[in-house]
């Protein structure tokens, strides 16, 4: 049985971006080839990724052309094959196809009931990248845990971690570390989770 891991980098307000369309390049992240390291070793561990729709396009535009490109350092060439070649699912009301080992499911009502199925059938840890995802799949009682990468940053406004959320949900410290320049690591279960 799969489990659904929110991952995301954050402000210390929960933040995810600043200013709409940055596109996690925010000049309040920090993130060096220590934290990146620890991004591709958890990626090399996923059983597959679970994006929305802007999350994958963002990816998409970048690490596919990552993986060759002499200019960048290794550990981001590095991602670029751990991203490309890893299963991916895109969830999309728009997209009708997507390369790079990906399939396409709709954001229609079936989409939270294919998304169960998946981590029911799935051995290992799903990431999932996206907002108005990760609130679809917690409202579902379907997502598992949270990754985050907090940085020593308060935004003040922005894009939220998850939507609007009409409850509490309480979490279980799992595992957290302290990074460099200041990022903290925490990984939470969720206790709402539903089993798979």
């Amino acid at each position: 049985m799969g489990r659904f891991t929110y991952w995301m980098n954050v402000s210390v307000d929960l933040r995810i971006e600043q200013v709409p369309g940055d596109n996690g390049a925010g000049e309040w992240l920090r993130i060096d080839e220590e934290l990146h390291r620890e991004f591709n070793a958890r990626a090399k561990g996923l059983a597959a990724m679970v994006q929305g729709r802007v999350v994958y396009e963002v990816m998409e535009e970048f690490w596919p052309r990552a993986r060759t490109d002499e200019s960048l350092p290794e550990v981001m060439r590095e991602y670029g094959h751990i991203w490309t070649d890893a299963p991916k699912v895109l969830v999309s009301r728009t997209r009708r196809e997507a390369g790079h080992n990906t399939r396409v499911i709709g954001a229609d009502g079936d989409a939270v009931e294919r998304l169960a199925e998946l981590r029911a059938g799935t051995d290992g840890t799903i990431g999932v990248g996206g907002a108005t995802l990760a609130t679809q799949l917690l409202r579902a009682r379907l997502l598992d845990e949270l990754l985050l990468f907090t940085h020593p940053a308060i935004l003040g406004f922005g894009r939220p971690l998850f939507d609007d959320y009409d409850r509490p949900i309480e979490l279980d410290l799992l595992e957290q570390r302290t990074l460099s320049q200041g990022v903290t690591m925490h990984r939470y279960a969720i206790r709402d989770a539903a089993p798979a």
